[in-house]
């Protein structure tokens, strides 16, 4: 921590995100002094966990790749409506170990939902979903965008000919 002079009210320069960086200081602080009872708590299924996922694009399909380690397929739910894909489902607690067992859990369990917008339009008929060694891969096929279609245009020179007719 740096000495600083003390000055009156009036002549000390304004620095207003000090209490900001007294504050990370002290939690940094606290954080290495040693594990937080949280990190050491007993699985609770009601907290609520986010899987890791990533989207990537090639150029036919969207893939959206989704961490769900311990799950099987049956406990996941994939649903796209409009643009946006929601990936849910619950990871439940081993019933193998008892609660006065744990030592130490880091694992998150409970019910999840993740819902991404997907940047283009996807042929939602056409969606593949694969589940291997805990890694959900989702393909979104791309809708073939519109193209242009020329109209020749047609004039109509029969009425223009019954008019010059009637006139004579």
């Amino acid at each position: 921590m740096a000495i600083e002079r003390w000055r009156p009210w009036g002549l000390r320069p304004w620095r207003p995100f000090r209490e900001i960086e007294d504050m990370e200081r002290l939690i940094d602080e606290a954080f290495r002094r040693g594990s937080p009872w949280v990190w050491q708590r007993i699985p609770a299924p009601e907290v609520a966990w986010l899987p890791a996922l990533e989207m990537y694009e090639k150029p036919d399909k969207f893939v959206v790749r989704v961490e769900l380690p311990g799950m099987k397929k049956e406990e996941i739910d994939v649903h796209v409506v409009g643009d946006t894909l929601t990936v849910s489902g619950e990871r439940k607690v081993s019933t193998e170990i008892k609660d006065e067992e744990y030592r130490r859990c880091e694992l998150s369990y409970g019910s999840f939902s993740r819902s991404i917008t997907l940047p283009a339009a996807v042929n939602t008929a056409k969606v593949d979903a694969s589940f291997e060694n805990g890694i959900l891969e989702i393909a979104l096929p791309k809708i073939e965008e519109v193209k242009p279609k020329r109209v020749q245009v047609k004039a109509k020179e029969a009425k223009a000919k019954e008019v010059k007719s009637k006139t004579k």
